[in-house]
């Protein structure tokens, strides 16, 4: 729905279709997974720690309209800004610790994108459920659990609940506890789950990053795509 660092936007449609009628994305950042295609018309449910990124989604869900969206003042390159919302459209993985942020053209031009996606986006959520609880309180019923948590390593170091704030022995646990489908997703240095490779992104100055997965239906059948 807006930028966020380790969004899944672009490679949305590699992950498998969800099979439940309710979706959970425990780590939900900007639920790019949820927003997907048809995806946002199941009964969908975030469950997001960081109480910044839980306001968001509490006030896209709940108070804004689509005044309230065409209301929202443009940036412009030079300006400074301590809205939070603003700040994580910079695009940059350190942007969880900023306070303030001098707007750039890539957040004048990002802040505008996003903008008109919240307008064309915002009756597609109004339905959903948004929680301001850790990943381990999420209700464990039968449903498609899309699980993108901060990605061991380097990688998961930005978030304001990090990559070291988190004991993956005791979330793989937990991941093999949900009922119903997992679609699990880490990067590279991912280890405690049997991860599959999934795609290999060409970044800034041809930088390969690598997406892995970790898929099982409550039957423990495997994908044929990942076989």
């Amino acid at each position: 729905m807006f930028y966020y660092y380790g969004r899944k936007k672009q490679i949305a449609k590699y992950y498998p279709k969800p099979n439940y009628d309710t979706i959970i994305e425990p780590f939900a950042g900007s639920a790019a997974y949820s927003l997907y295609k048809d995806n946002w018309k199941k009964k969908v449910i975030l469950i997001e720690k960081d109480e910044k990124v839980y306001d968001i989604w509490r006030w896209l869900i709940h108070d804004a309209s689509e005044n309230d969206i065409l209301n929202l003042p443009d940036l412009k390159v030079g300006e400074k800004s301590s809205e939070f919302l603003h700040i994580v459209h910079a695009a940059t993985k350190m942007a969880f610790h900023f306070k303030t942020i001098k707007v750039t053209s890539v957040l004048e031009r990002n802040w505008e994108i996003s903008k008109r996606v919240f307008g064309e986006n915002l009756f597609k959520i109004k339905h959903w459920e948004i929680l301001n609880k850790d990943y381990s309180e999420s209700p464990n019923i039968k449903a498609t659990w899309f699980i993108d948590p901060p990605y061991k390593g380097d990688a998961g170091l930005g978030y304001r609940h990090s990559s070291k704030l988190l004991d993956y022995g005791k979330l793989a646990e937990w991941i093999l506890d949900r009922q119903g489908e997992i679609i699990c997703c880490e990067g590279k240095e991912g280890d405690y789950l049997p991860f599959k490779p999934l795609i290999e992104l060409t970044g800034i100055a041809g930088k390969v990053s690598k997406e892995v997965i970790y898929y099982r239906t409550d039957k423990n059948l495997q994908l044929d795509l990942f076989e």
